[in-house]
């Protein structure tokens, strides 16, 4: 594998959020992850097997503030694997549906018939809506997935929206290692699951589909329609 691939780092494509890492109120907003180093490959946030996984401060965060699910709302719950905390801030519809682990901070909008699978942490201000369903994956803050969307294996970044339909697809068809590509360039990410990494207010057209290991850079575009391949910088338009 070629080593010369371009590759941002978790801070250029987060920048908001580690930004604010430091000096976060977890009182009013509720916690954020902590962003893998700059010489860390970014997939390391969705690698299971990385000490940069964020999944082991899901489950620590979980452990700590313990099951909360707020009465009234007309949702279903399922903690046979993992607790479900729904902060008593955040907006929740009805009809909405909660699988453990997984945390929803406050501020945090659940829209009627979304599927919130296991290992998801929707931090403040971040929109999950109709029809759209998230697993192991991070809505960083102000984030949206608000219309028919899929988010797997991925993280989507603070201000970045998918429009309707689109979907973050985390699977070759053969099943094989997800190859992380930029031109001629790739390198082998390890993972058989990798949606993609979503930077800072990188907007995706309707019906956009995004292959298995795409990386999009703070203030990326794509088009309506479009399928969407490989490692992309900061305010690349994609047609």
């Amino acid at each position: 594998m070629d080593d010369e691939l371009f590759m941002p780092s978790a801070d250029e494509l987060w920048p908001w959020s580690a930004a604010e890492f430091e000096d976060w109120d977890e009182t009013e907003r509720g916690e954020i992850p902590r962003m893998p180093q700059w010489d860390i490959e970014p997939w390391a946030f969705i690698d299971k097997e990385s000490s940069w996984s964020f999944v082991p401060a899901l489950e620590a965060l979980l452990s700590a503030s313990g099951s909360n699910v707020p009465q009234g709302l007309g949702i279903t719950v399922d903690e046979t694997n993992g607790l479900v905390h729904i902060d008593e801030r955040a907006n929740i519809e009805p009809g909405s549906h909660f699988i453990g682990p997984c945390y929803i901070a406050p501020g945090a909008t659940i829209r009627h018939g979304a599927y919130v699978r296991e290992n998801s942490w929707i931090c403040w201000g971040a929109l999950l809506g109709h029809s759209s369903e998230i697993k192991h994956s991070v809505l960083l803050p102000r984030a949206k997935a608000p219309h028919f969307n899929y988010v797997g294996d991925s993280i989507i970044g603070s201000d970045a929206n998918l429009g309707a339909g689109v979907k973050l697809s985390n699977l070759r068809n053969d099943g094989g290692e997800v190859i992380v590509r930029s031109g001629a360039h790739k390198r082998a990410s390890r993972l058989r699951k990798f949606g993609a990494l979503i930077g800072d207010g990188v907007q995706l057209g309707c019906n956009t589909v995004t292959n298995p290991g795409v990386i999009l850079a703070k203030g990326c575009i794509a088009h309506p329609n479009s399928t969407v391949t490989g490692v992309h910088p900061e305010g690349t338009v994609l047609r």
